[in-house]
């Protein structure tokens, strides 16, 4: 008997293979085979907003291919991914097919090892239709948005926009935020902090101001400050009290999609989309010497923090082995899911947790492969260990009425922290040795200084703040994260400025647009609670096409509405000003948005029409002719830096130009290798370079 095995993805036929004997063929369907058609709006409003799908036009050869095999085969599994997007698969090759849906020939793997192949294969069942229609709900409502409201901004804007149900939500807030920056009026404050010396001897230790006869300090300016120091000149600093104790931290939860993401981007600089793309190599299978392909990571969408406990035992066992006894918790940690988490899955974790990630390098996987996969293997690892133990002491250090606090910790016992810590936010706990002190010790003051601070305006999103306000909120689900960011970017509502979000005018304006005529499409909470329907929907507790109905009924309102109150007329949006004069006319230069990105166009226009790429200078020179080093892009998108003058200089390069000179030759330097790397001078004959930590 022979049997056909249907997956989404290429990579993961090789894997499924080496674990399946003879009987079983396996083919990709490289996604989608169907879906609703793009000239067109494709769902029938009047009849139950009935969807109307067509095959995709470049999958004819696959449909052609899945279709030739699957008749020459006894039975057909269908194995999209475990999610909604790969039920909806599924249930299309169904249909695509002619397979009864009554059949039990889904079969799901949450993890491509053997015995999760094994597992999925000795369980197969009937395609689950509530998670096919949460599925058409979400992309029939995303149609009904796009098609509907995306001509009202091409009509009202300019052409080749686009609106969606989860990105206009998503330009909304980083657009409030920026406005929330603009408002901002910094205030002025002051601390008073010091640094004593304890008579014993030992580490100098950094206390802060906190009371003034009893009274919470609050200093607003400097004089107010220098009030204070001259009371303290000349005062003698003594230990009022001190008190000790303990505290034991845990650790932190297994990866979900979000926290993968933000640890990604903290801890690697890896943008969202990057992270997941990786993360789907993990999953889907990677050579391992001696092991043939295998997949590395269980399924890398999910909100879960569960565990099975199968791999706990498995950590427990590898923990024992490489630290001891006294690393695994008397009792398991517990890590609790949010309220709108889909349990489904397990946390994103190990497959096989001996597995370590130096063995994983040795195999030769690819740099971004061994870095996520470390990652993803020392936080699950951590997440089964002992607590940290630690020795806390604070103090208060007395002189003149004036309190100064001090606080600070020694480890006691390490716990999961030999191995993994959670990357710390600006301003986090700092080390602070108070061991050698104790109540009545005399301290001698190495400084006491007036510290001038200003009020913050709040941080700009940046991808992986994005997504932790999206999962906060309930906006989208794991498997939206990623499309929705790189949605914002490509059309250009968002631009990146290092690892910080920020509008462009263009969707600032948009967004104003849509805020004042579709108030709900941009409201957090009507989108969060319309995500909450849709995993009614999966759930089976609401019908699909009763979500819709709701939606759309006053949706069409605020359109009819929004069409009259913008009848004949349409918004700017405002050009950015440079400081750049036109090569032609000698007129101010702006930077516009067109169709392929930003440009720059000369102010005049119609009366000139000169118009030059936008170029971004980095201050190196070139070693080759001695004209400017540009920022450029590659194709993919990959910056990269070379001479202005190309093609006629062929200077390029991956390395960061720096400021710094070259001792021997003048040249600008390089850094290669990354900010920890070395600096080099690509000057022909010269060969100089040395660390990027030595000082030159």
């Amino acid at each position: 008997m022979s049997n056909l095995i249907i997956v989404e993805s290429p990579t993961k036929v090789k894997t499924i293979k080496r674990y399946l004997s003879g009987d079983y063929e396996v083919i990709a369907s490289k996604g989608h085979l169907r879906d609703l058609p793009k000239s067109r709006l494709g769902v029938d409003i009047e009849n139950n907003f009935e969807p109307h799908y067509i095959n995709i036009r470049d999958k004819e050869a696959i449909i052609k291919e899945i279709k030739q095999k699957a008749k020459k085969c006894d039975y057909v599994y269908l194995a999209g991914d475990p999610d909604r997007e790969g039920e909806a698969i599924s249930w299309h090759l169904a249909q695509i097919l002619g397979l009864d849906p009554q059949l039990e020939n889904r079969v799901t793997f949450k993890e491509l090892t053997a015995s999760g192949i094994k597992a999925g294969m000795e369980h197969p069942r009937r395609i689950n239709m509530n998670l096919v229609d949460a599925q058409q709900a979400r992309r029939v409502l995303d149609r009904l948005v796009g098609y509907k409201l995306s001509p009202f901004l091409w009509r009202k804007i300019r052409r080749g926009l686009s609106a969606g149900r989860v990105q206009s939500v998503a330009v909304k807030m980083i657009c409030d935020r920026e406005e929330e920056i603009r408002a901002f009026v910094p205030k002025e404050y002051w601390s008073i902090d010091a640094r004593f010396l304890p008579s014993s001897g030992g580490e100098a230790i950094c206390a802060s101001l906190e009371t003034v006869d009893g009274q919470k300090l609050t200093l607003e300016n400097k004089e107010q400050a220098d009030a204070v120091l001259k009371r303290l000149d000349g005062a003698a600093f003594a230990v009022e009290s001190v008190k000790k104790s303990i505290r034991r931290k845990s650790p932190a939860a297994p990866f979900t999609t979000s926290t993968l993401q933000q640890e990604a981007s903290k801890r690697l600089s890896f943008q969202a989309r990057r992270t997941m793309s990786t993360a789907q190599e993990l999953y889907e299978g990677v050579d391992i010497k001696g092991m043939g392909p295998v997949g590395l990571i269980t399924y890398m969408r999910t909100d879960s923090q569960r565990i099975s406990d199968e791999a706990r035992a498995q950590a427990y066992e590898f923990i024992r082995n490489k630290y001891g006894d006294e690393y695994i918790p008397e009792t398991p940690n517990k890590y609790k899911s949010k309220g709108n988490a889909q349990d489904a899955h397990e946390a994103i974790r190990p497959t096989h947790p001996e597995l370590t990630p130096e063995q994983v390098k040795e195999s030769g996987v690819t740099a971004d492969q061994y870095k996520l996969y470390k990652l993803i293997w020392e936080r699950f690892m951590a997440s089964q260990m002992s607590k940290c133990v630690m020795n806390t002491v604070s103090a208060d250090i007395a002189a003149a009425g004036c309190i100064f606090k001090a606080s600070g910790y020694s480890i006691k016992f390490d716990g999961f922290t030999v191995l993994y810590e959670e990357t710390k936010e600006d301003g986090a706990e700092s080390r602070n040795d108070l061991s050698a002190i104790k109540k009545g010790d005399r301290l001698t003051a190495e400084e006491v200084k007036g510290n001038q601070h200003f009020t913050q305006p709040p941080a700009r999103y940046t991808e992986a703040s994005l997504v932790k306000a999206f999962e906060e909120t309930g906006i989208g689900r794991p498997s939206t994260y990623v499309p929705t960011i790189t949605t914002i970017l490509s059309r250009g509502y968002v631009e990146r400025d290092g690892k910080q979000l920020r509008p462009t005018s263009l969707g600032e304006v948009t967004n104003k647009l849509v805020s004042e005529h579709f108030d709900k499409i941009v409201d957090l909470r009507f989108t969060a609670n319309m995500e909450s329907d849709l995993d009614k929907v999966e759930s089976g507790d609401m019908h699909w096409t009763d979500t819709l109905k709701e939606f759309y009924d006053e949706f069409e309102q605020e359109l009819t509405r929004a069409e009259k109150a913008m009848d004949g007329k349409r918004v700017k949006v405002p050009d950015e000003q440079t400081n750049e004069v036109c090569d032609v006319c000698g007129k101010p230069m702006v930077i516009k948005i067109g169709r392929y990105g930003k440009f720059m166009a000369c102010s005049g226009f119609p009366d000139c029409t000169f118009t030059k790429k936008i170029v971004t200078e980095t201050g190196g020179i070139c070693p080759y002719c001695g004209k400017r080093v540009l920022l450029k892009k590659s194709k993919k998108g990959k910056k990269y830096y070379g001479c202005e003058d190309n093609p006629n200089c062929r200077f390029m390069t991956w390395d960061v130009p720096l400021p710094d000179k070259c001792p021997n030759c003048g040249s600008t330097l390089f850094r290669k290798g990354g900010k920890n790397g070395e600096l080099v001078c690509h000057k022909e004959g010269c060969g100089y370079k040395r660390d990027a930590k030595e000082q030159g």
